[in-house]
């Protein structure tokens, strides 16, 4: 039979009155329990519980045993005073020890006298008496606190009590601690997903600019997050054409990126085959439409820019129209447009510019005009007409532009270019 918490009237040598002694002890519980509860890091907690217990009760033991649900086995966590039994050693819940003994019953077990005890494990040869006591959460043993005393009967029942009492902040103190440790531990591990995705991403953009004899063509991006959904690319195709597209994927993040590189993917395998940009967006929309959530859809720019004739030919998915400038001025290439892809559309017109020497075309995504400054401007279209009018106008000195204007205010969208510049 196990040994019943003796009677809170005996009365051992270091028994605290219900006195002055008491109050003190107490006050010092209530700032142990302060102390406890204000540390996140789980580590850290234990082995301050457990430094704690010994101090504040006169024990030559203090013990944190943590559940492993897994193996239904209480693991020590954190040892103070014991040379025998280390951090990770392990006891069978229900049949070893009386801390397996607490974590079966949910009841805390007091031997008076170890030697006359069925369930005590020795660790160090003075001790004479130990307390095991559980730690339970919403109904569940997490854990178990035990102490350890020199002397036979050497706790007090004001003494127990204290150490239940201390249990029951220590209960809150470790699971937010394991909260808190899986939130962070889930937060790191999306954070590095993220990074992965990033890379992998950016991976999908143009390593290098397209040669073109005559005609200089840039790109760039500035995602807002660790990955975004803007997307633009450079599609090399017969008799030294060339695909431009930009596209904006509504929504930011891990969905965004994801449509993103659907979108790519098969845009790449319908430009050649495909006899215009009209095509490319009509073909596109059918295979996506049915995939795309409730809610998600692609806007896209994509023309093709035939250098012997000096024509950029596009077909517009819902998306801003094109900047040219040249001798003449700065334009907004306004023509008949379509309905963002993910939308039932069957035709999407298509538009011609010439490019003549010196002159410039500018696609772009949201995140230029939208930029918002710390008064809560946008940059706008007019800003970027501005800077297209200069010949000497790059992506770079574009997005550095939004920067400033932007100041201190965060990016809430991403920034993407593609100009093409005619010698």
């Amino acid at each position: 039979m196990a040994t019943s918490p003796r009677s809170v009237t005996s009365q051992p040598q270091n028994a605290l009155a219900l006195s002055q002694g008491t109050v003190s002890e107490l006050l010092k519980l209530q700032k142990t329990a302060q102390r406890i509860n204000s540390i996140l890091d789980l580590e850290e907690l234990i082995a301050l519980i457990a430094r704690e217990i010994v101090q504040l009760f006169g024990s030559n033991e203090g013990n944190i045993y943590l559940l492993d649900e897994e193996h239904n086995e209480m693991v020590i966590a954190a040892v103070q005073g014991c040379t025998l039994h280390g951090k990770g050693a392990r006891l069978k819940v229900g049949t070893q020890g009386m801390v397996g003994h607490v974590a079966h019953t949910g009841e805390m077990h007091y031997a008076p006298d170890v030697s006359k005890d069925p369930y005590y494990i020795g660790c160090e040869p003075r001790t004479r008496s130990e307390v095991a006591i559980p730690l339970r959460r919403q109904g569940k043993v997490i854990g178990a606190v035990t102490a350890s005393h020199e002397l036979e009967d050497g706790f007090s029942p004001e003494q127990l009590r204290l150490l239940q009492a201390l249990a029951g902040h220590i209960e809150v103190a470790v699971d937010n601690a394991r909260r808190f440790q899986q939130e962070r531990s889930q937060r790191e591990r999306m954070t590095l997903e993220a990074q992965e995705a990033r890379l992998i991403q950016k991976g999908l953009f143009p390593k290098v600019s397209p040669y073109i004899p005559g005609f200089a063509a840039t790109g760039a991006c500035e995602p807002a997050g660790a990955v975004g959904g803007d997307w633009y690319d450079y599609i090399p195709l017969s008799q030294g054409r060339w695909g431009l597209v930009l596209a904006d994927v509504c929504g930011k993040g891990m969905g965004a990126a994801l449509l993103m590189s659907a979108a790519r993917g098969i845009v790449r395998s319908l430009a050649e085959a495909c006899t215009g940009p009209g095509e490319v967006l009509a073909r596109l929309n059918r295979l996506l439409i049915d995939d795309f959530p409730t809610g998600r859809f692609v806007t896209m720019l994509y023309g093709v820019f035939d250098p012997d004739k000096r024509t950029l030919t596009f077909a517009n998915a819902g998306h801003h129209w094109p900047i040219f400038a040249d001798s003449t001025g700065v334009r907004i290439l306004a023509g008949e447009g379509g309905l963002p892809i993910g939308f039932a559309q069957d035709t999407f017109a298509e538009n011609t510019v010439t490019l003549s020497p010196s002159s410039r075309l500018l696609f772009y995504s949201d995140g230029i005009t939208e930029a918002m400054n710390e008064n809560d401007e946008e940059f706008g279209c007019e800003r970027v007409k501005e800077l297209l009018s200069d010949p000497e106008v790059c992506v770079d000195c574009m997005l550095a532009e939004v920067k400033q204007f932007a100041g201190s205010r965060l990016a809430a969208d991403d920034a993407t270019l593609i100009l093409l510049k005619a010698d």
